[in-house]
Order: C-alpha cells, then sequence, then structure tokens
C-alpha cells in the first residue's frame, strides 16, 4: 500500500512510499525509475526541496531524513527529529527553511543548512497538526489545518498567527456529517485566482476560500459536495479543481468558477480521456485510494475520573448507611442521632 507520494515542483520527479517500508524515486521525461531505497521507519510525509537535489521523508517517530536525487543509491541522512509523530514536512520556496507538523500541535520552522537551529514555532492547534502548505506566490505565508477543525494563516518566520477560520461554524447542523471529528487530509492552491481548497478526511466535501495576502486573511466562499466519497483533489492552472471521487462511473470531476460560482463543469475531452483511463485501472487504484487516511486514531483521549469517584463514593456511603457494619458482639452498632451527619460533614 502507498503511504505517500509527491511530484517535484517542475514535474520531473515523482517519489512514493510503502508500508514495506521503501522509498522509489522515478524521473518522469521519460517515465525511469531511478532506484528502490528503504527507509528506517513507515513514513507519514514526504516533499522534494525546490531545488530538486534533494527528498525529505518525515516518519512517525518523529524524523527527518534526507535522499539524494543526484546520487539515486545513496543512503538516508538524518536531518531533524521531534518527539511525537510527524504528519507532514514541507520546505520554503527559497530552501531556506524546513516546516515540520506533528501530532502533539506544533508547526516548528527550522534551518534547513542547520535543522538544529530552530527559526520559530507556529503554536495555536489544539489538536493534531495534520497538513501544512506554504503559499507559493506569497512564501513567507503558512496555511495549517488540525483536527481541532480549523484553517489557520500564518507569518511562520515569526510563528505569528494571521487568520482562524473555524471549519465547523460554515456547516448546517441538519448536514448528517455536522458531529463527525474530522481533519483536513489535503490542502491545494490556485494561483490564479487565490483560491485555497481543502479536503477533509471523513466528509463528502470540499471547502474553498480566498487567500486576501494584502489583508492577510481568508475568507471563505463556498462549499462542494458531492455524493461519493472524495480521495484527492488538485488545482491545474488555467483548467481548475480536479477531483477523485470513489465512484468508478464518473471518477473524475472538474470544477471552475463561474459568475463567481464554483460548479462542475461539463465533460470534455480531457475529462473524458483521463477518466477512461481511471476506469480501466480501477482495481488498482480503489486498493490504494480506498484506504482510510487514519487521523481518527490520532485525537487527544479525555477521561472524567473525578465524576467516576464520586460516584461510586456516594455508592459505598449509602450501602454503609443501609447496612451498619456489625458493633464488638456481632450486632449492628447503633448510632446515636445525629452522629451520621456528624461523620458526613468531617
Amino acid at each position: 500500500m502507498i503511504l505517500a507520494s509527491t511530484f517535484s515542483k517542475s514535474g520531473s520527479y515523482f517519489a512514493l512510499t510503502d508500508d514495506s517500508k521503501r522509498l522509489i524515486l522515478f524521473r518522469t521525461k521519460p517515465w525511469q525509475c531511478l532506484s528502490v531505497r528503504t527507509v528506517v521507519r513507515r513514513c507519514t510525509a514526504l516533499t522534494f526541496m525546490a531545488s530538486e537535489e534533494k527528498l525529505l521523508v518525515a516518519d512517525k517517530s518523529g524524523d527527518v531524513y534526507s535522499f539524494s536525487v543526484v546520487e539515486p543509491q545513496g543512503c538516508g541522512k538524518l536531518e531533524l527529529g521531534h518527539l511525537s509523530m510527524l504528519l507532514d514536512v514541507a520546505v520554503s520556496p527559497d530552501d531556506r527553511y524546513v516546516l515540520t507538523a506533528d501530532r502533539d500541535e506544533k508547526i516548528r520552522v527550522s534551518w534547513a543548512a542547520a535543522p538544529h537551529s530552530i527559526e520559530s514555532f507556529c503554536l495555536g492547534h489544539t489538536e493534531f497538526v495534520s497538513r501544512i502548505f506554504v503559499v507559493p506566490d506569497h512564501p513567507e505565508l503558512l496555511l495549517s489545518s488540525s483536527g481541532d477543525r480549523t484553517l489557520r494563516l500564518w507569518e511562520y518566520r515569526s510563528g505569528q498567527e494571521l487568520h482562524c477560520c473555524h471549519l465547523t461554524s460554515l456547516r448546517e447542523p441538519a448536514e448528517p456529517w455536522a458531529d463527525k471529528r474530522f481533519a483536513t487530509s489535503r490542502i491545494t492552491y490556485w494561483c490564479q485566482e487565490g483560491c485555497v481548497a481543502l479536503l477533509c478526511d471523513c466528509i463528502p466535501v470540499v471547502y474553498i476560500f480566498q487567500l486576501d495576502a494584502h489583508r492577510q486573511q481568508l475568507g471563505y466562499r463556498q462549499q462542494l459536495a458531492f455524493q461519493h466519497r472524495v480521495w484527492d483533489i488538485a488545482f491545474e492552472e488555467g483548467q481548475g479543481l480536479w477531483v477523485l471521487q470513489d465512484c468508478r462511473e464518473a471518477p473524475l470531476a472538474l470544477c471552475r468558477p463561474v459568475d463567481g460560482w464554483w460548479q462542475a463543469v461539463p465533460e470534455n475531452a480531457a475529462l473524458k480521456k483521463v477518466s477512461a483511463c481511471l476506469r480501466g485501472n480501477w482495481a488498482m487504484l480503489e486498493g490504494a485510494a480506498g484506504v482510510d487516511v487514519g487521523f481518527s486514531g490520532l485525537y487527544k483521549a479525555t477521561f472524567d475520573n473525578v465524576t467516576a469517584y464520586l460516584r461510586k463514593k456516594e455508592e459505598r456511603l449509602q450501602k454503609r448507611r443501609q447496612n451498619p457494619p456489625p458493633g464488638p458482639n456481632g450486632q449492628a452498632k447503633k448510632t446515636k442521632p445525629g452522629e451520621a451527619s456528624l461523620r458526613c460533614s468531617s
């Protein structure tokens, strides 16, 4: 099973990791497998450096390893580590900073040349940070999402939070998934319109936001609802938003803004061609994309031990009042009037 995959910025390279701890690197022009290497632990996220000379791999133990693209057979090098599971990794467009998100609500900004040097922390989420995304045409800005069901905008070098959107306030109470806990599994961005699209892991909805970089805030525009589970989304410049869904008859949808309102466009030649290819490989696609992301096991567990203790204590006191303990001669000890209340008050 594929755990994570990514293309390089130019699209010249593609990499993936699977549950057998393999890191597989491809060249895309033409398609050619360059190497199959072994990672130390199962991977959670990976990304290419902007220079495309190295590939960063984040794993479940909280470590980030770098693998050379120039030397495809080279071993991995440990770059940095967290005390918690890493869920995502990103780099700044100038390759100066490595950004990492972990299960313990933190986003760390480290120097790429010296990863032990920490530039800042972006703190504010109250659950695990599921995804982070550096805005390409505004490289000082970072988008992050979390199990706390928020989308946040940061100036990551200073760690300053600029804006926070609560996704729960955007849903209707009558929706069947209104009470579900969810986290964002994909953040994608369209430079042409400054649009941000969010895909959540267990609800068939894609949220659309407008980024106002000048005001440093996010504006909610609309949500796209689908009849089937959405596996992935991606913007294509000049085209719109591609939506991959769990439906063999219509596995792919293309959405564009029409009069300021996003909607699915009629089937065109490109859509027909790609959909036919997906249907021809549906068994493989369904097996790989149909697996749950697994965010449900990352939420904090809460226990109300005090309430349970007080309830059990009251039950013991009730039993003692109903069945007083025997006295020295085997008879039930008689209590004087008012003695029980004095004992309870003490």
